[in-house]
């Protein structure tokens, strides 16, 4: 969005009182009751840090192991709190370290203000120690950012960012701030910001769109809904469910809207997707009305788009007009918060049933449990499956667990599988794909909801790429649960390899240290299983332990996720092996 200054609306929060540029930032962040923040202290971010030893009551401050760790942190924080999440850096390669996390928050719509030390404002563009252009860099992966040069300007700008990040489609804000301005003393009154004079967060919703949208859901005879995480995001749950109910529509969801109805809901038939489930991506290409709400048509979902429901009428509710016609071109489009406008299109829909639409989802569901399904979760097989792991959770977490997962095979998995009976369930990197993100996700969403279960679903390959923050969970003592489904391969670049490149295994077979060795040298209780038999009894010590808990399962090396739509393919050109 436009950075340039522009006039906004303000609630006063508090009375004039000088202080150091510094201290402001850290009364801005406890004025938009910040209480946990991530990040790694360095020179440019020293001031900052010193005030926040000052009001170490009133903010708790997780220091990552390293800033990606502190990005991906907040991200889980915000995930499963609904809150802003905050990182704070130095300047140079501490900013730069962020920005995977701050990508991985843009295309995911995540609320995020990331605060970055910067040299002083004299020493800017004289390629000074530490010096990046943290704005540049970040500009196309940030909802807006600025740099701050004057202590006077920190209230306002602190403002906005908060009020950025959460309002509308939320994202990442990046806030740099130069040292001497955080040295600077100025009279600080903070107010809140409420609107942004060239930002339009939202917008009315549109009482004839909306009722269009009502009439080809009416005379639809075989209609589709496919939600995503912009339900959740507009806490527009229960508007959700009382829609799908009343229309009787089958529904099912991309994997960032996972949970938002949960998984035993009768008219909840699975994931869509590259590796989603074989009724809903077969039937895209069946539906007569497709209403899609909350989501944006990711090429992962939508597969050839030349092919994609061309025979459906497309209804979109969403909230970002950048999304609307961007990739499927709609016939009716209701802008605005998911909670609003299904909460309008509620009244206007016809009670109604379709049984026999409905059966067709049931029949292919059941040709997908006998080809893959029954064999994932109840295999016969010697090697052990990612997927009876995941049944194992269920089983002990009976649904009401927060499953963090990482990017791979043991992702589709967990997204296909996990069982979830409460919305912001499911926590993974959706559309930039980053390894890593989970084991610093999960200490973030352990710490915004201490009394759920948490549980880190974790490849062998993403697993090393931020093992450094097993000394987070150790120092901060939380009680997260780490799974690692080993298979010592990165397995869904090894399966691509195998369908589409003959088998040429190129860099890909990992070769692995002692992971509990490592583990319990964080002084973290662990285990490592490679039979059957084993595998109920420590996944139920896992969760039962008190305490974080790492649990290795050495799972078959060359199993692969199925259902799968290759590249390029149409959803309905879909292989069940």
């Amino acid at each position: 969005m436009n950075t340039e200054t522009v006039k906004t609306t303000k609630t006063a929060t508090e009375s004039t009182v000088r202080i150091s540029g510094s201290e402001a930032i850290i009364k801005c962040m406890l004025a938009e009751g910040v209480e946990i923040l991530y990040g790694y202290p360095g020179g440019a971010i020293m001031p900052v840090y010193d005030e926040l030893y000052k009001y170490r009551d009133q903010i708790h401050h997780v220091l990552t192991r390293h800033e990606q760790g502190a990005a991906h942190a907040a991200q889980g924080y915000a995930r499963i709190s609904g809150k802003v999440g905050v990182a704070i850096a130095t300047s140079g390669p501490g900013a730069t370290n962020l920005i995977t996390g701050i990508a991985d928050a843009q295309i995911d719509s995540t609320p995020l203000v990331c605060i970055t030390g910067q040299v002083a404002s004299h020493l800017l563009g004289s390629d000074a120690f530490q010096e990046t252009d943290i704005v540049g860099i970040s500009t196309p992966v940030t909802k807006w950012n600025v740099q701050i040069t004057k202590a006077a300007d920190i209230p306002e700008v602190m403002a906005k960012a908060f009020y950025i990040a959460k309002s509308g489609r939320p994202g990442p804000v990046l806030v740099d701030i130069t040292k001497d301005a955080q040295f600077e003393e100025f009279d600080f009154k903070y107010e809140k910001c409420t609107s942004v004079r060239s930002y339009k967060a939202s917008c009315k919703i549109d009482s004839e769109a909306v009722k269009k949208a009502a009439d080809l859901i009416n005379s639809a005879k075989k209609p589709m809904i496919v939600w995503g995480q912009g339900v959740i995001l507009g806490k527009a749950e229960d508007e959700l469910k009382a829609v799908i109910e009343k229309a009787g529509i089958p529904s099912a969801w991309t994997i960032l809207g996972a949970s938002a109805v949960p998984t035993d809901h009768p008219l909840n038939i699975g994931m869509v997707g590259m590796h989603g489930n074989y009724a809903p991506n077969m039937l895209t290409n069946e539906c007569d009305v497709l209403i899609a709400i909350g989501m944006r048509f990711d090429d992962r979902v939508t597969g050839n788009l030349e092919t994609y429901a061309k025979q459906a009428k497309i209804v979109h509710f969403e909230i970002d007009p950048a999304e609307v016609d961007k990739n499927v071109k709609t016939d009716v489009a209701v802008l605005g918060n998911s909670k609003l406008s299904l909460a309008a299109l509620l009244p206007l829909l016809n009670e109604n049933v379709h049984t026999e639409w409905h059966q067709k989802f049931k029949d292919l569901y059941a040709t997908e449990f006998e080809k893959v399904i029954q064999n994932d979760l109840h295999p016969t097989k010697e090697g052990l499956t990612m997927g009876e792991v995941i049944n194992q959770i269920n089983i002990q977490s009976k649904g009401d667990a927060a499953i963090v997962s990482d990017v791979g095979q043991h992702q589709m998995i967990a997204c296909r599988y996990a069982k979830f009976n409460k919305t912001k369930s499911n926590i993974t990197s959706g559309g930039l794909g980053t390894m890593g993100f989970a084991l610093p996700a999960a200490i973030g969403a352990k710490m915004a909801a201490p009394d759920r279960d948490v549980v880190a679903i974790i490849g062998d390959g993403g697993f090393q790429m931020n093992i450094q923050e097993l000394g987070t969970i150790f120092q901060q003592k939380v009680p997260v649960k780490i799974v690692v489904l080993n298979n010592e391969f990165l397995g869904m670049v090894r399966q691509w390899q195998q369908l589409f490149f003959d088998k040429r295994y190129a860099s890909t077979e990992m070769t692995n240290p002692n992971f509990v060795a490592i583990a319990k040298g964080y002084y973290i209780e662990a285990k490592r299983i490679t039979k059957r038999e084993e595998l109920a009894g420590a996944v139920e010590e896992m969760m039962n332990h008190d305490g974080a808990y790492f649990l290795e399962v050495c799972v078959e090396k060359e199993g692969n996720v199925f259902p799968m739509i290759a590249t390029g393919a149409s959803v309905s050109d879909i292989r069940l092996s």
